[in-house]
């Protein structure tokens, strides 16, 4: 290679990776890596929401053009030279002209799907785009698994016998459901508590299992089979108004993508770069419609299988430790450095999670302070643990001359407030509980929401059965 060749290279990849200067190798390498699978381990306070937007950007700006080492036939000394330039000293009226120099390709951004795990990590996601390379950055398709699925559902659901203008269950709308199909059945709700058959439910539907496929599993179960019967009656009842559950959303996108094949590869085509957050708490429904929509894009994964958490709910740890074997020429990356917390916090953690079996293996490492020793208190009970909190916090206040908003309690369960409210109470030390009771979980608010529903969707039973008799008409369950 010439020594032009290699002066072109050379500051070619210093004004790729100019914008990136400030983050660690391990991030700098997740952003910059070729158009392949690749698996992000992100260790907690490590930046990987940092990484994602980054990545996202550096492939609207440039594309994945960054390992390519070609250079341009007809390269001259004046160009070699006006990189050489812009790579020291960038000139913002220069950059078209550097980046068709540099042979940049933009990947347009409605071809970048990004899923995260809330709907709030979506806007923070696409409001950091925005900021970063403007208008443009919003139109990367961002949401939950479900948001993702009601776009889908919403244009093309009828093709498999539903109304596009369908209702979504919440909880509490599922629940009087399946309420009334165990009373249809003649069943005990004593014995087949509706929370749990909803659960039951839910999880044979994040193994993409339907009625005749969950009837045909447990044939032989008396118990299981009768439950059988109360999902096909309770999916019959969901059809009949024009009605999907939150598992059903999930499910009957991959039943469609797998059904229309026009659909599976237009949504193949649509999609270029698929890239997915959170990966070690996707269940088996998520893991297939995820491999469904990036069969023909780049899938990269970012996750940690040291924080999964949501076993209960069927997620599967299994779907990062052997996304290697699925993916055999993927990258792997380890954000290991973390940005949070102290060394000590850090020492806790790695010597906890290193006992974990079945993990990738990383250990994470901070530049921060050490800070104070961990302290451990081995409480009697449930009150014991209250008063040691509530004592900490006051004599922390009268000799540190702390504030109690330097404080916060964090515990597993609403039931364990009880205890620790009243102790806070019994020494006048003011708190405040969040993760109360959510705004649309009000009920003059889904009151309101069942009337409207009514009017888009005059099928949806449930939301007439909520409002027929609010406000009070007089009518009784025998005229209902």
């Amino acid at each position: 290679m010439s020594d032009l060749a290699q002066r072109y290279l050379a500051a070619r990849r210093a004004i790729l990776e100019a914008p990136y200067r400030t983050m660690n190798p391990s991030q700098r390498a997740a952003v910059l890596a070729p158009p392949k699978p690749m698996l992000i381990l992100a260790g907690a306070g490590s930046g990987k929401t940092t990484v994602l937007v980054n990545r996202i950007a550096y492939l609207l700006k440039y594309g994945p053009i960054y390992q390519e080492e070609t250079v341009p036939e007809s390269l001259g000394e004046l160009t070699v030279d006006l990189l050489e330039e812009y790579a020291s000293d960038p000139d913002p009226e220069m950059e078209s002209e550097v980046l068709r120099l540099l042979g940049a390709k933009p990947v347009k951004p409605w071809t970048i799907l990004a899923v995260t795990f809330t709907n709030k990590a979506a806007r923070e996601l696409q409001e950091r785009l925005t900021t970063q390379v403007g208008a443009g950055g919003g139109q990367v398709v961002a949401g939950t698994f479900h948001a993702i699925c009601a776009r889908i559902l919403r244009r093309d659901i009828d093709r498999l016998g539903y109304p596009r203008d369908f209702t979504i269950y919440d909880t509490d709308d599922a629940r009087r459901l399946m309420k009334e199909c165990i009373k249809e059945q003649n069943l005990d709700d004593k014995k087949f508590p509706p929370p749990q058959m909803l659960g039951i439910i839910g999880r044979a539907k994040d193994s993409l299992m339907g009625p005749e496929e969950f009837a045909a599993e447990y044939k032989d179960d008396f118990r299981m089979s009768r439950i059988a019967k109360l999902y096909e009656r309770y999916q019959r009842r969901l059809e009949a108004a024009g009605a999907l559950d939150f598992d059903d959303m999930i499910r009957l996108t991959v039943k469609l993508l797998r059904q229309e094949e026009e659909l599976r590869d237009y949504y193949r085509r649509r999609f270029a770069f698929v890239m997915v957050d959170e990966y070690q708490d996707t269940n088996h429904a998520q893991f297939v419609l995820t491999e469904l929509l990036a069969a023909g894009g780049v899938l990269m994964v970012v996750g940690d299988d040291d924080q999964s958490i949501y076993k209960f709910r069927g997620a599967t740890i299994e779907n990062i430790l052997s996304f290697e074997q699925r993916h055999r020429d993927a990258a792997v990356v380890r954000l290991e450095q973390n940005y949070r917390s102290t060394g000590t916090i850090l020492d806790c953690a790695n010597g906890t999670i290193s006992n974990n079996m079945g993990r990738k293996g990383k250990r994470l490492w901070t530049q921060n302070e050490r800070g104070e020793p961990a302290r451990l208190y081995v409480a009697e009970d449930s009150y014991d643990e209250a008063r040691f909190i509530a004592d900490t916090i006051l004599n922390a206040c009268a000799k540190e001359a702390r504030d109690y908003s330097d404080f916060a309690v964090l515990y597993r369960t609403n039931a364990q407030s009880r205890a620790l409210e009243e102790a806070l109470r019994s020494r006048n030390i003011p708190y405040k509980i969040y993760g109360g009771m959510s705004f649309y979980q009000r009920k003059e608010i889904k009151d309101m929401l069942a009337y409207v529903r009514l009017v888009v969707n005059p099928r949806d039973d449930e939301a007439l059965r909520r409002i027929i008799n609010t406000p009070a008409r007089g009518i009784g369950d025998v005229t209902i």
